[in-house]
């Protein structure tokens, strides 16, 4: 099950236009195994959405293989990225090889598979890769030897590198910008989030946005697990205006823009 930030019990999962386009994004790469982006700034729901789609499609057997995630620290080596890919792919700790003695290896892992479904690799904050560790990754993909679907997930960083390099951007098959929630999709979809915005009227849920979450998901679910301790404690299953500026308290006044 995918998990929402701060584990907000009762919180749904917004049908919003960048969820479904990130799924719809996901289910093209994964039909034709190709490479694509899913960019935006902190806390939109970005990671959250593609661990839905592709949650969905494995349990529809769309994905064929579970997907391979991976993560790395700020502007790492090509061979890093060999030994982190090729590890999480095998689930076996990587030896002492060279990059090029990982990359055979990696090129032999991420062949196609005689039944078809072959990896799905998502690279999460990819905007911490430079110029050359996202042209590895496109030469494995690119390689006559393999086939698997490829997803790069970060920041809008991630994009300008992307978009500086002609041989990057044109393999770019699918490409999801992240915007925040404006306030109609803020007043369309936050009342279904969670019981707590059940029938409050749309004048507080925008003065929430406005002081504090900015269409932000991720300051959404702060503010609602901060405010569901506060209506627990008033003995209230509903917010109020009361229980909203003491949320705004407890977290420094609101969160700049």
């Amino acid at each position: 099950m995918v998990r929402h930030f701060l584990d907000v019990e009762g919180a749904a999962t917004l049908p919003t236009d960048s969820l479904l386009m990130v799924e719809r994004a996901v289910t093209d790469l994964l039909a034709v195994q190709a490479m694509g982006t899913v960019h935006g700034s902190a806390g939109l729901g970005k990671t959250y959405a593609v661990e839905q789609a592709l949650t969905r499609a494995v349990i529809d057997g769309r994905a064929g293989r579970a997907p391979c995630w991976v993560k790395f620290p700020s502007r790492p080596t090509m061979r890093l990225v060999a030994a982190a890919l090729l590890a999480e792919l095998t689930r076996v700790p990587t030896g002492r090889g060279n990059r090029f003695v990982l990359t055979e290896q990696l090129l032999e892992e991420l062949a196609p598979p005689p039944g078809g479904g072959g990896h799905v690799v998502v690279v999460d904050e990819a905007q911490s890769l430079n110029t050359e560790c996202i042209e590895y990754l496109r030469y494995l993909h690119d390689h006559k030897a393999t086939r698997f679907a490829l997803l790069l997930v970060g920041g809008d960083g991630n994009w300008k590198v992307l978009s500086r390099e002609p041989m990057l951007r044109s393999r770019i098959y699918r490409r999801v910008s992240v915007e925040p929630l404006t306030p109609a999709e803020v007043v369309r979809f936050i009342p279904t989030y969670h019981p707590l915005y059940d029938g409050v009227d749309g004048e507080l849920v925008l003065l929430i946005d406005d002081h504090f979450a900015h269409g932000n998901l991720r300051h959404w679910a702060a503010f609602t697990k901060t405010a569901a301790t506060l209506c627990a404690a008033a003995g209230t299953d509903r917010i109020d205006e009361t229980v909203a500026r003491n949320a705004f308290t407890l977290h420094g006044g609101g969160t700049a823009a």
